[in-house]
């Protein structure tokens, strides 16, 4: 049985994705009540999260709608928005989290060194 290797890149962007995506769409339904600061806590440390990944996977059109997203949901100096279009805002930022997650591909720095992915053993003690 061969030894597995490690694949070329990996998607680190992709479980942050999910969770804002979730957190953006529960949200969407508490737009009129206090918890809502909440959402933009988590949303804007998301949004910063993976635009680490993004930038690290070269994916520059996920490291401006990312910032744009962490800039607009930004609980510290809220953006005046309200009514139809904020809602429907937290559905086009939830689309474009998991997007976002799913196309970000940052290489792996450990591939090619086989299952273990450490250094190789040399003498020593033993």
């Amino acid at each position: 049985m061969p030894t597995p290797q490690a694949p070329d890149f990996l998607r680190p962007a992709l479980a942050p994705g999910l969770l804002g995506a979730v957190v953006l769409t529960v949200g969407a339904f508490l737009l009129d009540s206090s918890t809502f600061t909440v959402v933009r806590y988590v949303v804007a440390i998301l949004a910063l999260i993976m635009t680490v990944f993004a930038w690290r996977g070269r994916a520059w059109w996920a490291v401006v709608l990312l910032g744009a997203i962490a800039v607009l949901w930004n609980p510290v100096v809220v953006v005046p928005l309200s009514g139809q279009p904020w809602a429907a805002m937290q559905f086009a930022a939830a689309v474009v989290f998991i997007v976002a997650g799913v196309r970000t591909k940052v290489p792996n720095s450990e591939a090619g060194r086989g299952a273990g992915g450490g250094r190789p053993v040399t003498g020593g003690r033993r």
